[in-house]
């Protein structure tokens, strides 16, 4: 499923609940059971392929095979394409921020949630003070 698609989805289904882009902070700190991010656990959740293989890489190394394959398969099913303005503009926004050091993945992250008109989830210090973000500690 591309953006397009989805952000027709997340209007169709607006009133019954709110969405984020839960980036892989977000996807840990709900992992290691954080009450911040208890309230966000019935929320939509969109994603990409490259959160799912950061939140998949961590959990492995920090706890094994089978506590990363239940986040995989808990998670693969919200990750969603994304286009080539969100590539355009990550890039931008790496440019533009480089002395916060923030990563592609996060780059893309945050580009895809404000294309989609979503709240960026994260706990990340490099994007407390950033619009469109949902910051939990």
């Amino acid at each position: 499923m591309n953006l397009e698609e989805t952000y027709t989805m997340i209007e169709e289904s607006e009133e019954e609940r709110e969405t984020f882009f839960f980036d892989t902070y977000a996807f840990y700190e709900i992992y290691e059971g954080n009450e911040n991010y208890k309230k966000y656990e019935g929320c939509g959740i969109v994603t990409t392929k490259l959160n799912l293989f950061e939140i998949y890489l961590t959990i492995l190394r920090d706890y094994g095979e089978n506590d990363a394959e239940k986040i995989f398969n808990n998670y693969y099913e919200f990750v969603k394409d994304f286009n080539g303005n969100v590539i355009k503009g990550a890039a931008e926004l790496k440019v533009k921020l480089n002395r916060r050091d923030l990563s592609m993945t996060d780059c893309i992250g945050y580009c895809a949630a404000k294309y989609l008109g979503i709240k960026f989830l994260t706990g990340d210090r490099q994007f407390q003070d950033m619009e469109n973000v949902e910051f939990v500690k």
